[in-house]
């Protein structure tokens, strides 16, 4: 599997956060992140055998998650959640409103810890901030990681950007946003009228053109790695996605990747000043 090391200088193996992008589609989302201290598994929406042999692919494994987050409710992000943190005794981290809103798929998890938005919380050495998206769904959620160090911001599943998304992403060194669909592609495709409103709607999903313009106004010199996730295979292409958000970092020596629905990508190790 390629590998991208990405050095941070002194006490670099304090300072780096790792990401990888497990899969990201609408069949399935899981993501994991680590500070080599804590591991995390931010959604589990594959099967629990199909999130453990990704795993294994990246010499893990779920022996050493310390917990999984829940974004939001949709199957394509919770499918393997419940079996996942029965089989491994794994916490749950998830909102009040989304349990209640996800219990019907994830049956019974012997332990849930209840976030709210816009209130931090510590897993082990990671600082977590989660903060509230546009989407329909019950509370979906987005995401900032910090060791102190380095913050990775993370954003799918949303149909705006709104102020409190901007800010809560500023500053990041790393960021996973959302670039769903081309709006041409989504119009002239197969969905039904009723479904490409949705998802071009406020509740709905980025754009690729919507997803440059955040980007452009997120940019900033110590933003090394930028992915784009939850890529429509219907609507979208990963080469239409890069080349679309990619007009937001010229003369950037930022690095944009796409994320894929049906294998691991790359693992990154992200730190501050990270030189290639």
């Amino acid at each position: 599997m390629e590998q991208e090391i990405l050095h941070t200088g002194k006490n670099k193996n304090e300072e780096k956060l790792s990401i990888c992008m497990l899969a990201s589609g609408s069949k399935g989302n899981a993501i994991h992140i680590s500070d080599g201290r804590t591991s995390i598994l931010l959604d589990a929406g594959l099967s629990g055998i199909e999130i453990e042999r990704r795993l294994k692919s990246t010499a893990q494994g779920m022996e050493k998650i310390d917990a999984i987050l829940v974004s939001h409710e949709h199957s394509d992000h919770i499918k393997g959640v419940g079996i996942l943190a029965r089989r491994y005794k794994i916490p749950v981290y998830i909102s009040a409103e989304t349990l209640k809103a996800s219990e019907h798929i994830m049956g019974n998890i012997p332990e849930t810890i209840h976030f709210r938005c816009g209130n931090a919380f510590n897993i082990n050495t990671l600082t977590v901030r989660p903060f509230s998206l546009s989407h329909d769904a019950a509370d979906p959620t987005g995401f900032t990681f910090s060791n102190g160090h380095v913050k990775i911001g993370i954003a799918t599943d949303l149909g705006i950007a709104t102020s409190m998304v901007k800010s809560h992403l500023k500053g990041c060194n790393a960021l996973i946003i959302e670039a769903n669909h081309d709006p041409s592609m989504l119009i002239k495709g197969p969905y039904p009228w009723p479904l490409k409103q949705r998802v071009k709607g406020r509740t709905g999903h980025l754009s690729n053109n919507e997803s440059g313009m955040l980007l452009k106004e997120l940019l900033h010199e110590n933003l090394t790695h930028v992915i784009l996730a939850h890529l429509s295979e219907t609507n979208n292409t990963p080469e239409k996605a890069l080349a679309e958000v990619g007009l937001a970092l010229q003369q950037s020596s930022t690095k944009l990747f796409a994320a894929t629905q049906n294998c691991c990508g790359t693992i990154f190790q992200v730190g501050v000043n990270n030189q290639p």
